[in-house]
């Protein structure tokens, strides 16, 4: 069931041009890395049909493995409006995570009313080190509220991002994956082999390429 719902998920993506791969071009990211691709989910939410796809399949991941879920929290800013989606499928509470506490009023790190014992399903829609995924796991915990697991639309799939959520004791399950993903790019003839080849190299040491 998993891995049929990763390639749809993978396909739609795709379809929807979510994923960018220049090898020749490299984009920056926040860390500081090269990297050959680059994955913006945001573009999920200006396409209805795809959007309530993924809101469903987020759905059915909450449902089959954390039915005793009390509350859904986003973390700020790409899973906002997807955990906002899911909750309200669900029937349940919502709050978002920020990535840092706000500058006035309150100066509220999490924006909504998280309970402490409350059993909290964290959405997300990128993992990537899950240095930022984790700090909103941290966040929610430090009110008392208890995180079942973390349940993202993509990861890259790094050695290092399993080994953090390993360290810091949470469950993350994934809509899609990196290696699903360019398997479905190579098939529908998104990009060459050449590129496919260049891919892989870049995850074997992403902190590294393109130096």
């Amino acid at each position: 069931m998993m891995e049929k719902m990763q390639v749809e998920v993978a396909q739609l993506l795709l379809q929807i041009n979510t994923i960018k791969v220049q090898p020749s071009n490299p984009f920056s990211w926040a860390s500081g890395w090269k990297a050959p691709i680059y994955c913006d989910n945001r573009k999920i939410l200006s396409y209805p049909a795809a959007r309530s796809f993924i809101r469903d399949q987020f759905v059915q991941v909450i449902c089959q493995r954390y039915p005793e879920a009390e509350a859904i929290a986003g973390v700020a800013t790409g899973a906002i409006a997807h955990g906002a989606l899911v909750a309200g499928e669900l029937g349940l509470p919502f709050a978002y995570v920020r990535s840092e506490p706000k500058g006035h009023g309150l100066e509220n790190l999490i924006e909504g009313d998280l309970k402490p014992g409350q059993k909290v399903v964290i959405i997300e829609d990128l993992v990537s080190t899950g240095s930022s995924s984790l700090k909103a796991v941290r966040a929610v915990r430090q009110i008392g509220s208890h995180v079942l697991g973390m349940v993202a639309i993509f990861t890259y799939d790094f050695p290092q991002s399993a080994e953090n959520f390993r360290k810091e004791g949470v469950e993350l399950i994934t809509l899609s994956r990196y290696q699903v993903l360019i398997g479905q790019a190579l098939a529908s003839g998104k990009i060459t082999e050449e590129q496919l080849e260049k891919l892989m190299l870049w995850r074997e040491d992403p902190a590294n390429w393109g130096r």
